[in-house]
């Protein structure tokens, strides 16, 4: 009766940012957000993240405040835009990541999930993560393997 209301989604999330032009710039022209509102005297601005009303992205900007703090966020994507995230990334001239942060040529399958994970930094060095679930049932014994691997000791490829 007393129940806590059931969360079944994550609406919106935030980010501080150091020049929020540039980041406004950076999530409406390369990430590919329509920008729903920017409220300027409050140092903020708002993404529609798949379609008005879906989700929300907030920017607020730390101004000249010498604070360095790196979040994440992971935007749900089609398995087909996971697979080819790290070579379209590439040509924008931006670094794709593996799950460890490393510089990679293809996706991190999360095992347990499973999923399929590109990641890139903004320009505050905030971590972007592009992520697909993938069909296959989960394999948490295997952790954190390139897709290549994963392939490899599924024994077919992914299906998108």
């Amino acid at each position: 009766m007393n129940a806590m209301p059931q969360a079944t989604g994550l609406f919106e999330t935030h980010l501080t940012v150091s020049d929020l032009d540039r980041s406004v710039a950076f999530y409406r022209d390369v990430v590919g957000l329509p920008l729903a509102l920017e409220v300027p005297e409050r140092g903020a601005a708002f993404f529609w993240i798949g379609g008005a009303g879906k989700a929300m992205l907030g920017l607020w900007s730390l101004g000249s405040a010498p604070m360095g703090l790196s979040l994440h966020i992971a935007f749900e994507c089609s398995l087909e835009d996971v697979l080819s995230a790290c070579d379209r990334l590439s040509a924008r001239g931006l670094t794709p990541l593996s799950f460890f942060a490393t510089e990679t040529t293809e996706p991190s399958v999360i095992g347990w999930m499973p999923a399929a994970a590109v990641y890139l930094r903004d320009p505050d060095g905030h971590l972007i993560e592009y992520l697909a679930m993938l069909p296959e049932p989960p394999q948490p014994e295997l952790g954190i393997v390139d897709l290549s691997q994963w392939r490899e000791d599924r024994g077919r490829e992914p299906s998108s």
